[in-house]
C-alpha cells in the first residue's frame, strides 16, 4: 500500500492514506449494498463487491485520465498473508464437522485426484490449443502452470453461494473440496516452479507423489497440532479468570502463527489453518468463558467478512489495471485475446466436468446407503459451483507471469489479462447463475431450512429449546440411556458412523480430558459450567 516509502515523504503518506480510505468506503458501501440486495435471487456479496470494484476502477481511469486505474498494486503478500487466513479458518471454525468428516473420502478424492485430473485436462488442452494461437514464447513449464492456476477454484464464492442450511450436504462437498483444492492447486504449482523439466522420468514423478504426500499430511498435522496446543494453553492457565481479552486474543494469534509457521517451513498454509479452525471448535472454544465464545464466534466471522469484501473489491479494481491491457492492445488482435480467454475457460469447463462426474460416480459405488449418495442434480451443483475461479488463480497467474506486479513481455501480459478476464467472467456469470440453478435443480420444499445458531435468539428459553432441538448430540450425551444401538448394528449402518462412535469413545476417554471440549470444562468460579448451554459454533460434533 505504498508502506515502503520512508514516512517522511508527505505525497507518498498522502497516496496511502487516500487509497486506504477510498477502500473502507467503498466496504461501507459493499456491506450496505449486500444488504439491500440480500433477498435478492441474482446477486450475491462477492458479484456486489465485483462490480462496486469494476466501477470504481473505471472512475479513477477517467478521473486519472486514462493512467491507472487502482490504488494499489495486487501483491501476493497481501493477498497470501493477510486475506486468506482469516477466511480459510473462520470456514473451518463454523464447518458442520460431522457433514465433513461424513464425506471426507469423497471431499479429498475431489479436491486431491480432481484437481490433479484438472490440471492434467487444461495443461494437455493448453498445450494443444492456445500453442497454436502464436502468442509468443511460452515454455511447458508455463502450460503446465496453467493447468494449476486454472485448477484452483475459488472457494470464497463458493461459501457465499451455497448455504450450509439450506444444503448442508453439497455445502460440505463443495466447500471442503475447495479448500483442498486451493491448497492442492498450490503446492502443485510451487512443484512446478522448482520441478526440471527437462528430463521426466518415473522416479521424478514418484519423488513428486511422495512430496505432495508429505505436504498436505504434515500440512494437516500441524494445522491439528496447533489446535490442540492452544485448547491446552487456555484449559491450563485458564485466561478468563482475569480477562477475556485475552482469550479470544490468544484463539486469534495461535490460528495465524499456525499459518504463518507453515509458510515458513513451506508446508500449506492453508489446509494447517483450516484444520486448527475444526480442532479449535471442537476443544478450544469450550474451554472459554461463555462472553467470549459469543465473541470470538463472530469476531472470526467479521474478519473473514471483511477479507472477502475487501478481496473481491481489490481484484474488481485490478481487472482494468491499464499498463497491461496497453500491451495487450499493442501487441495482439482483439480476437486472439478473446479466443485465449475463451479457450481457457472452455478448459474449465471440460476439466471439471472430466473429474466431477466419473468420481462422483465412484463415489457412490462404494456408498451403500441412498443417503450418502450424490444424485445426478447434485453432481450438476458441484461442477457448476466450482466453475468459478478467484484471486487464488490471480495470485499465482501473477506469480508466475509478472515480478512485483508489472510486467513487459506481450505473452506473459496476455496471460495475466486472460486470468483475469476469466475470472470476471466466471466469478460474475458462474456466480449469478448459481443461486437460480440450485432452486431449479433442488425446489424450495427439499431445502432445510434449519435455526441456525449464528440467528440472535428471540429470548433464551426459545433458544435453549432451539439447540437442545438442533444439537445432533442431544439424544447422545444428555439421554445416553436411551438409545445406544448395538455394536452390530451401528457396523451395518455403515463404517463411518462406527469410525465416529469409535471416534466418540476415544475422544471421551482421552482427549477431552486433556484438551477439554464439551463436557470437561474445569470448574473456577466465573467460568463457564455445564449448567450453561454453550452455543455450539457449527451446532455440530
Amino acid at each position: 500500500m505504498g508502506m515502503g516509502v520512508a514516512l517522511g515523504d508527505p505525497q507518498a503518506d498522502y497516496d496511502s492514506i487516500a487509497a486506504v480510505g477510498l477502500f473502507v468506503a467503498l466496504m461501507c458501501v459493499c456491506i450496505i449494498v449486500g444488504h439491500l440486495l440480500e433477498e435478492n435471487r441474482w446477486m450475491n456479496e462477492s458479484t456486489t463487491a465485483l462490480f462496486i470494484g469494476l466501477g470504481t476502477g473505471t472512475m479513477i481511469l477517467l478521473a486519472s485520465s486514462g493512467k491507472h486505474s487502482h490504488v494499489l498494486v495486487f501483491s501476493e503478500d497481501l493477498f497470501f498473508i493477510y486475506l486468506l487466513p482469516p477466511i480459510i479458518f473462520n470456514a473451518g471454525f463454523q464447518v458442520k464437522k460431522k457433514q465433513f468428516f461424513r464425506n471426507f473420502i469423497t471431499i479429498t478424492l475431489f479436491g486431491v485426484v480432481g484437481t490433479l485430473i484438472s490440471f492434467t485436462v487444461i495443461s494437455l488442452g493448453a498445450l494443444g490449443l492456445i500453442s497454436r494461437l502464436n502468442i509468443g514464447s511460452l515454455e511447458l513449464g508455463d502450460y503446465l502452470a496453467l493447468g494449476a492456476i486454472f485448477s484452483a477454484t475459488d472457494s470464497v464464492c463458493t461459501l457465499q453461494v451455497l448455504n450450509q442450511d439450506e444444503t448442508p450436504f453439497l455445502y460440505s462437498l463443495v466447500f471442503g473440496e475447495g479448500v483442498v483444492n486451493d491448497a492442492t492447486s498450490v503446492v502443485l504449482f510451487n512443484a512446478i516452479q522448482n520441478f526440471d523439466l527437462g528430463s521426466i522420468s518415473s522416479a521424478k514423478l514418484l519423488k513428486f507423489i511422495g512430496s505432495f504426500l508429505y505436504l498436505f499430511s504434515s500440512s494437516t498435522i500441524l494445522g491439528v497440532a496447533a489446535g490442540l496446543l492452544s485448547a491446552y494453553v487456555i484449559k491450563k492457565l485458564y485466561f478468563g479468570r482475569h480477562s477475556t481479552d485475552r482469550e479470544v486474543s490468544i484463539m486469534m494469534l495461535m490460528a495465524y502463527l499456525s499459518y504463518m509457521l507453515a509458510e515458513l517451513l513451506d508446508l500449506s498454509g492453508i489446509l494447517t489453518v483450516f484444520f486448527c479452525g475444526i480442532v479449535m471448535s471442537h476443544y478450544t472454544w469450550h474451554n472459554v468463558t461463555e462472553s467470549s465464545r459469543v465473541t470470538t464466534k463472530h469476531a472470526f466471522a467479521t474478519l473473514s467478512f471483511i477479507s472477502e469484501t475487501f478481496l473481491f473489491l481489490y481484484v474488481g479494481m485490478d481487472a482494468l489495471d491499464i499498463e497491461k491491457w496497453k500491451i495487450v492492445r499493442e501487441t495482439y488482435s482483439p480476437m486472439k485475446s478473446i479466443a485465449l480467454s475463451s479457450t481457457i475457460l472452455a478448459l474449465v469447463l471440460v476439466a471439471r466436468a472430466a473429474f466431477v462426474f466419473p468420481l462422483s460416480f465412484l463415489s457412490n459405488w462404494t456408498k451403500k446407503t441412498p443417503g450418502g449418495k450424490i444424485s445426478i442434480k447434485q453432481q450438476v451443483i458441484v461442477w457448476w459451483a466450482g466453475l468459478m475461479r478467484g484471486a487464488v488463480s490471480i495470485a499465482l497467474a501473477y506469480n508466475k507471469f509478472a515480478s512485483s506486479g508489472h510486467t513487459q513481455l506481450p505473452s506473459n501480459a496476455i496471460m495475466i489479462t486472460s486470468t483475469i478476464s476469466v475470472v470476471l467472467f466466471s466469478t460474475i456469470v458462474f456466480g449469478l447463475l448459481t443461486k437460480p440453478l440450485i432452486r431449479l435443480l433442488i425446489p424450495a420444499r427439499h431445502l432445510s431450512r434449519e435455526p441456525s445458531a449464528l440467528s440472535e435468539p428471540s429470548s433464551p428459553k426459545s433458544f435453549l429449546e432451539q439447540l437442545i432441538a438442533n444439537s445432533p448430540d442431544a439424544d447422545l450425551e444428555n439421554c445416553v440411556s436411551l438409545r445406544r444401538p448395538t455394536s452390530l448394528r451401528l457396523l451395518l449402518q455403515g463404517p463411518s458412523r462406527s469410525v465416529h462412535h469409535y471416534w466418540r469413545k476415544f475422544d471421551d476417554a482421552f482427549m477431552r480430558p486433556v484438551f477439554g471440549g464439551r463436557g470437561f470444562v474445569p470448574f473456577v468460579p466465573g467460568s463457564p459450567t455445564e449448567s450453561s448451554v454453550p452455543l455450539l459454533p457449527g451446532t455440530e460434533n
